[in-house]
């Protein structure tokens, strides 16, 4: 009985000994699992997603971005470095696709421009004459009418009737009798004919015909064409009076207008090819002869002169040309040269973004540059950057932006430092344009001072026919179709051949844009969608205004202005002469919500 007993407690232990082993084997890979599982689902928490256009936007969770309203991706948390810089601007593969960023490598070359000039054909100034007369009389007779008549050396002009003559004959006349005795009188008689610019034809045949000739012939002097009549029969003239202006047109000067920027390249010698427009399809090639050492300080202009033959009389004053001059600095070293789309400029600063070498993804900093001559499409890069590095050259104000709303540093906070973007009217001046429309694409730089004041003064009026609709729309009243159709009376008045080049095709899309915005504008009745398209014109003129500059009637200040609340709480532009905010968003029912951004100047 005891050894059943004994036998039976051995048995309980060792059931109580396999199954707390059982146990704890199999609670503890339970707790295994629920470890990694938990750890994995905490993984699927924490996971961040971003915008690839505002790195700044950080949510737990799939989404829209509330600034672009792109879809979120999840954020890359490899791109974070501990040897990151404080200023780098990560950007994953995604983002670089999206923004279309491009880069360039920096290297050195040899700086070539080519310089298109606009000129005009005028005369030679060294073949410009005067006709005179020489003896004073009455003019009985012209023989050239009309300005434009060409004439030949030796032709007669007119013919003057003068009582100053015929006593000089008659002086002649009585000395030939005593010629063998007193031939220095004959010499002296005859000498002052010839003073008068008679020839010695005239002359001799005055003597043959042994009469007093009471009308005396004037002939030209020159070959050319009259330039200017300056007397009508029957005039009493002055010895010394001009009668013609002749010119000679066999050569002439074609005169281009260089700015200050473009002299540096423009040197005696340089070849121009030449297009003018009477002479479709045929170019002509001249050389500088001249630079005009002095600048026009009203149009900002050297003219540059180029000398030419115009036997066939082709080439007629006052004709437009077009030259173009491929020309390199007098320089001999290579230099640094960078596309223009690559440099963010302020007028005072010239900023480039730099592509860091080494990293695992893309990333760039901001970089300070001093820039040096225009090159066409390339500046030339004095300081701030180095043969080998690489830049962005499309796509850099989306970098720039992404480090402004970072609080990194950009071309338009170089101190760095966070970006407000709630609706307190005090900053994110980037983040505002991109919400309201304002164009962040890629940017070209203009020279402002190269635009015609001419052009300016006509965007003036421009502005003032949309400031008059701005006005209307401030006052509630939607009988703005008068207005509009003097505003695109303004605009049809902006001659566009004054400018040219980068400038010309700014303008060329803005005012597509705005012509058919305002045909939009004057079909619309309700005025809130009158304000929706008011906004797509405030922003298409103001961005015009803001690159190539305007001349306002009465040199009165033009004011940017923004309301975030405008545009369903996307922000909103508008110009105004008056620092006094009056919203032609809202009108009476927030007629005094938004800021001064800036003044336009």
């Amino acid at each position: 009985m005891k050894n059943i007993l004994k036998n039976k407690w051995i048995t309980i232990g060792i059931v109580l000994i396999l199954g707390i082993v059982i146990g704890n084997f199999m609670g503890g890979g339970n707790s295994s699992n629920e470890e990694t599982a938990t750890h994995e689902r905490d993984e699927v928490k924490a996971e961040i997603w971003t915008c690839s256009m505002h790195p700044q936007i950080q949510q737990d969770g799939p989404g829209q971005c509330p600034l672009c309203g792109m879809d979120l991706i999840p954020l890359d948390n490899s791109m974070d470095s501990e040897e990151a810089l404080p200023d780098e601007v990560p950007m994953s593969d995604a983002a670089m696709k999206l923004a279309e960023i491009q880069t360039y490598v920096v290297k050195l070359e040899k700086p070539e421009k080519e310089i298109r000039l606009l000129g005009k054909v005028k005369p030679d100034e060294r073949l410009m004459y005067s006709q005179t007369a020489h003896f004073p009389g009455r003019i009985e007779k012209l023989f050239i009418n009309f300005t434009g008549e060409k004439v030949y050396k030796g032709q007669k002009l007119a013919s003057i009737y003068s009582t100053e003559l015929i006593t000089a004959q008659k002086e002649l006349f009585e000395v030939l009798k005593n010629e063998s005795t007193s031939p220095a009188l004959v010499d002296a008689a005859r000498n002052k004919l010839k003073q008068w610019k008679f020839t010695d034809n005239q002359i001799a045949r005055i003597e043959e015909s042994g009469k007093v000739q009471t009308e005396i012939d004037i002939l030209s002097n020159y070959n050319g064409y009259v330039m200017m009549r300056m007397v009508s029969e029957g005039d009493h003239v002055k010895m010394g009076q001009k009668l013609f202006k002749v010119v000679d047109l066999s050569r002439v000067w074609l005169l281009f207008e260089a700015y200050e920027n473009d002299l540096p390249w423009v040197k005696l010698g340089d070849e121009l090819s030449i297009e003018l427009k009477s002479v479709p399809g045929e170019i002509f090639k001249g050389k500088v002869a001249f630079i005009d050492p002095f600048i026009n300080p009203k149009t900002r202009v050297a003219y540059v002169r180029v000398e030419m033959n115009n036997a066939k009389g082709l080439l007629k004053p006052d004709m437009f040309a077009n030259g173009i001059i491929t020309s390199k600095l007098p320089i001999k070293e290579e230099v640094i040269l960078v596309p223009k789309s690559a440099v963010l400029w302020t007028g005072k600063r010239g900023v480039v973004y730099v592509k860091i070498p080494n990293r695992e993804h893309n990333s760039f900093i901001y970089r300070e540059v001093i820039l040096g001559e225009d090159a066409g499409d390339f500046y030339i890069i004095k300081k701030g950057l180095e043969e080998g590095e690489e830049i962005a050259t499309n796509g850099v104000f989306k970098i720039d932006a992404a480090a402004q709303l970072a609080g990194k540093k950009s071309m338009m906070n170089p101190t760095g430092g966070k970006v407000s973007t709630g609706h307190d009217h005090s900053g994110g001046d980037e983040k505002e344009m991109e919400m309201s429309g304002m164009n962040m694409e890629k940017e070209v730089m203009i020279d402002k001072s190269k635009i015609s004041l001419k052009f300016k003064k006509q965007l003036g009026a421009v502005v003032d026919s949309y400031l008059v609709l701005k006005d209307k729309l401030t006052k509630d009243d939607a009988n703005i179709q008068t207005t509009v159709k003097a505003t695109q009376k303004a605009l049809e008045n902006a001659d566009m051949s004054l400018v040219m080049g980068d400038a010309h095709n700014v303008w060329m899309k803005a005012l597509k844009f705005m012509n058919k915005d305002l045909k939009l504008l004057f079909k619309a009745v309700n005025i809130d969608e009158q304000r929706t398209i008011f906004l797509t014109i405030s922003n298409s003129l103001s961005n015009a205004i803001q690159k190539l500059g305007i001349k306002m009637k009465d040199d009165k200040p033009l004011y940017l202005e923004f309301c975030q609340m405008a545009n369903d709480n996307n922000g909103g532009y508008w110009l105004s002469t008056e620092k006094e905010i009056k919203n032609p968003y809202f009108g009476a029912k927030m007629l005094k919500c938004g800021e001064v951004k800036q003044q336009i100047k």
